[in-house]
């Protein structure tokens, strides 16, 4: 009798640390799968936001992009859809002609026409600050518009980059040059602005 009164007293000391493990995992699981709810819905939220705007919207920390607020040399200006697009720093030559590249990185999931002929051109180079409309004071020829049209009409694949040759001659050094950048999409396409200075 003592034998499994012992037994009883045994197996029913033995049973709430089982039950309170098992509690314990319960709710550390429950605790794991809310974090990661919460970090679902958090990426939804993000998500819907971006549809909302369009893929045709940078999206980069530091300056936007936009007239106010241009780019420097060598930036990149990042398209939610994946378009990266970077304009080099200006680089001298002995004769007062200054050259820059105009790099456009397709990491979107589709093939892209950059459309070379589009109007409005898909490239814009001007003498003047960005977003200031008295740019009669600076003047600046750009000596190569047929060669960089012709860089920007075939298909830019998924995955790949192309370089487009910018070639200037200002009338004097320190022109203050602005670089637009208006990738062509199905929609709509952000302006990207870039502020470079020749000389």
């Amino acid at each position: 009798m003592d034998t499994e009164a012992t037994a009883a007293d045994t197996s029913a000391t033995d049973t709430p640390p089982a039950d309170s493990s098992r509690w314990f995992y319960g709710c550390a699981i429950a605790v794991i799968a809310f974090f990661v709810l919460i970090m679902l819905g958090a990426a939804a939220v993000t998500e819907f936001e971006k549809n909302l705007d369009g893929d045709g919207q940078m999206e980069q920390p530091g300056l936007s992009g936009s007239s106010s607020q241009p780019l420097g040399p060598g930036a990149t200006a990042r398209y939610e859809d994946g378009l990266w697009v970077t304009v080099s720093r200006p680089e001298p030559h002995g004769n007062g002609t200054y050259s820059l590249t105009v790099t456009f990185k397709n990491g979107t999931d589709e093939e892209l026409r950059l459309n070379g002929d589009a109007f409005p051109p898909p490239l814009v180079v001007r003498a003047g600050e960005s977003g200031d409309d008295d740019a009669g004071v600076y003047s600046v020829t750009r000596l190569n518009s047929e060669e960089s049209a012709a860089a920007l009409v075939p298909p830019l694949s998924e995955g790949e980059e192309r370089t487009v040759p910018v070639r200037l001659k200002p009338a004097r050094k320190g022109t203050p040059v602005t670089v637009e950048v208006t990738p062509p999409d199905a929609g709509y396409r952000e302006t990207a602005h870039f502020q470079v200075t020749l000389g």
